[in-house]
């Protein structure tokens, strides 16, 4: 009964919201359901700082230093906090949103999410992987043009609603009318299409810079040259001026100075400089992709094991 269901879950199509926490917390014993309930919370603690942190992480490097060229590493430091404050409250400012969407099914509106904005991001992911064809304006406008047909079902969606067997929505039908996990399908057949086509039309990456970055280059032993190397050297050049700058100021700190940036997580901890030979030597290692028969073996038959139980 639709009243009933809304009494004692708060929304009228089901109560799939509350009942795994009602059954750990009703029905397991005292020892279980704390174990848990521990295990619930650390999840969700864990998904939670690290999208917050990634998120942080992105606007930081790839926005603010557009802006800001010559920020400080605190500057920096600071810069990501702010906007993981940001970030949370959009967070809170969002719950009524959730709790209207999908009638109040959490399950279904994280879904409908994921399809809405997740194809286009997968779509570039495997062609970058298996197409080494795919360049960079192929992959920016594939991304796109498929954020912007997701987002406008999405914005549709909340605007009119999605309805339910009891009450219809008046979202229209060319828009609404095929079920979101159809439209991660279509959606991202759309990008692949838009990726490969831009892509074609424009001017294709040097095998010099993919080496080892695609599936058909993975067992290359060239050396590879990145796209962005002059914008590294800069980069360096510009720490290292910074860090002459800051070792500066740091000798001017007093006690109370450096106690406040350490116990904020400002403090600027000194790694130790590595030379040419030995960046050189570490670059080699981490960009070797060799692979031991053995191991390799063993890493595909567990692949395959953990395949067959998720499934079956």
């Amino acid at each position: 009964v639709p009243s009933e269901c809304e009494k004692y879950c708060g929304t009228k199509v089901g109560c799939t919201n509350i009942a795994y926490p009602t059954l750990v917390v009703e029905l397991m014993p005292n020892g279980l359901r704390g174990l848990m309930l521990s295990v619930m919370l650390a999840s969700l603690m864990s998904s939670l700082t690290s999208i917050f942190n990634s998120a942080s992480t992105l606007f930081t490097m790839d926005i603010y230093t557009k802006i800001r060229k010559k920020a400080s590493e605190k500057e920096l430091m600071i810069a990501g906090r702010l906007f993981m404050l940001v970030l949370i409250g959009v967070s809170i400012a969002w719950v009524p949103i959730v709790q209207s969407a999908q009638s109040g099914q959490l399950f279904d509106y994280i879904q409908s999410i994921t399809s809405y904005l997740g194809p286009p991001i997968a779509a570039v992911f495997l062609l970058a992987i298996f197409c080494k064809r795919v360049n960079e304006p192929g992959a920016f406008w594939g991304l796109i043009i498929g954020f912007l047909i997701g987002v406008s079902r999405m914005i549709t969606e909340f605007a009119y609603g999605t309805g339910s067997c009891m009450e219809p929505s008046n979202c229209p039908t060319i828009i609404c009318g095929v079920h979101y996990l159809y439209f991660a399908i279509i959606l991202f057949v759309i990008t692949i299409i838009v990726i490969l086509a831009v892509s074609l039309f424009t001017k294709p990456i040097a095998d010099v810079h993919l080496y080892r970055l695609c599936w058909s280059l993975r067992n290359s032993k060239e050396e590879r040259i990145d796209l962005d190397a002059e914008d590294e050297d800069v980069q360096d050049a510009r720490e290292d001026a910074l860090e002459i700058d800051t070792e500066a100021s740091e000798e001017k700190k007093g006690c109370f100075r450096r106690a406040y940036d350490m116990f904020c997580g400002l403090d600027q901890q000194k790694a130790p400089k590595m030379t040419k030979e030995e960046e050189a030597a570490m670059k080699l290692k981490m960009t070797d992709t060799s692979e031991n028969r053995l191991w390799r073996m063993v890493v595909n038959i567990n692949g395959i094991i953990l395949l067959a139980v998720a499934v079956f």
